[in-house]
């Protein structure tokens, strides 16, 4: 495969008039940059060992063919390698950041388990298709043949997405419901920009208008427009909501101001990054500057709080959580990666209460282990008496999300859903009780990974065409 003409200036920098000098040096450091890429991509490629049994693949969510991928890598082949990514995932580039590939392939990479550091699959799936957009080799959605059938996604997450990008690409006439003012869902909203750049989510969001996709934003199924009117409107209906409510404290003080939900953080930090005014920021709100900031809960969305309030200027950031390191959710490397940056992990400590309004600190109960839980996790308990204070000017909640009870909001009461909430959907097809609507993602797993929505979205849109296809048959009967 030709690899990219590099420009060739026939004057030196000190012979070109002065207004050049800038671009000059930012175009041999952009050239300098992806030859070193190139250079490191190709080295990691070239040490996976093309075992007999690829673990990284049966441990990726999408069943990846990584060392295919990373053996055309290796041999300078970037664009097949990145045809055969991107033949199994709809959004490589962006898995390739926000994956926590220490818990799924690199984790379970052989040459990994053999004590020599794994192959690092994440950066490099990052690096082909950043050089694919690059290079145009994404190509636009071009339906063969345009088709009659509308289908109605509610949700621009993840796992909508990946449905309307395979249903867009068969013909299918695409609408996307989102409340938010851009689509994306967490991946524009909830997870930070210096994990996720913006402008990557964005251009795949313009890939799927461009095909025709349409958006409906600000719009609030249940309020905007009902359930039963994005049926009539369409001949089958995907839910890709995802799990927004937050779970709440119930501790004495929790109601001082001061103390505020990871999501309505983040979203204010994100929403700064497009230039957005946002007066929650501006009054202090929802800005860490200058603040002792105490983080509760464990998992990837704590660690997105941490490091942005360290991003923001906080005096210091806290975070406690109930049970030890070992048993944290979240990825250990992010853990690694906040410590770095001056996060202190408070382990085994919970919040007891809150004091002052606006809040000034938090009471912390110590905790130890105790007898496994039904999930064979180790349950926290109380340390008698041990109780003392943390100060804080910011309390962020981050215990997790919980599904909103759709079936009433939406006066859907034949979606049927689980003892949690979530809304129960057949494997593999993701048929609801209702028929022609599906579900995916984490409104019928709970909270979950990005991966697994991708997943779940691209095999809904399978089967949504089937059901069309089906239905069409009955008609022509």
């Amino acid at each position: 495969m030709a690899k990219q003409p590099m420009l060739k200036f026939v004057h030196t920098a000190k012979e070109m008039p002065q207004k050049r000098d800038a671009d000059v040096r930012s175009h041999d450091f952009n050239e300098i940059y992806r030859e070193f890429a190139d250079e490191k991509a190709k080295e990691q490629a070239s040490r996976c060992s093309q075992c007999g049994v690829p673990y990284c693949h049966t441990h990726c969510p999408l069943h990846n063919n990584i060392p295919d991928w990373l053996r055309l890598t290796a041999e300078g082949r970037l664009q097949e390698a990145y045809e055969i990514s991107q033949a199994t995932n709809t959004f490589p580039e962006i898995c390739g950041r926000i994956c926590p590939q220490d818990r799924l392939c690199e984790g379970n990479c052989v040459i990994e388990q053999s004590g020599h550091g794994t192959v690092t699959i994440g950066a490099v799936e990052k690096y082909i298709t950043d050089t694919a957009w690059d290079m145009g080799w994404v190509k636009p959605i071009k339906p063969a043949t345009e088709r009659a059938e509308s289908v109605g996604i509610i949700g621009a997450g993840p796992g909508g997405l990946a449905a309307a990008d395979v249903l867009r690409r068969a013909g299918v006439q695409v609408t996307v419901y989102d409340r938010y003012d851009r689509a994306g869902g967490l991946l524009t909203y909830g997870i930070p920009g210096f994990k996720l750049e913006k402008d990557i989510v964005m251009q795949r969001v313009k890939q799927l208008e461009d095909g025709g996709v349409e958006f409906v934003l600000n719009c609030n199924v249940g309020t905007d427009i009902s359930f039963d009117a994005i049926r009539g409107k369409h001949d089958a209906v995907l839910i890709a909501t995802g799990v927004y409510k937050t779970r709440e404290l119930t501790d004495p003080g929790s109601d001082a101001a001061g103390i505020v939900r990871a999501i309505d953080y983040l979203t204010v930090s994100n929403k700064l990054s497009f230039g957005d005014e946002v007066p929650e920021f501006e009054d202090g709100t929802l800005n860490a500057e200058g603040k002792r900031v105490v983080v509760i809960g464990g998992g990837d969305t704590a660690m997105d709080c941490v490091r942005t309030a360290i991003r923001q200027g906080a005096t210091s950031v806290k975070c406690l959580y109930r049970r030890d390191r070992a048993n944290m959710p979240g990825s250990q490397r992010e853990v690694q990666n906040a410590e770095e940056e001056g996060v202190e992990f408070v382990w085994l400590a919970a919040p007891a209460g809150f004091s002052g309004n606006p809040v000034s600190s938090v009471t912390v109960q110590k905790m130890r282990l105790g007898a496994p839980d039904a999930s064979g996790r180790q349950s926290p308990e109380k340390i008698e008496g041990g109780l003392y204070e943390e100060e804080a000017d910011l309390v962020i909640k981050a215990l997790g999300f919980e599904p909103e009870d759709l079936a009433n909001q939406w006066e859907s009461k034949d979606l049927e859903t689980t003892r949690w909430g979530t809304v129960k959907a057949s494997f593999g097809t993701h048929a609801t009780s209702i028929p022609g609507v599906y579900a995916v993602g984490d409104i019928v797993r709970g909270a979950s990974l990005v991966v697994w929505a991708i997943r779940d979205g691209r095999e809904a849109g399978d089967a949504i065409l089937r059901y069309l296809e089906n239905q069409a048959a009955v008609a022509a009967e």
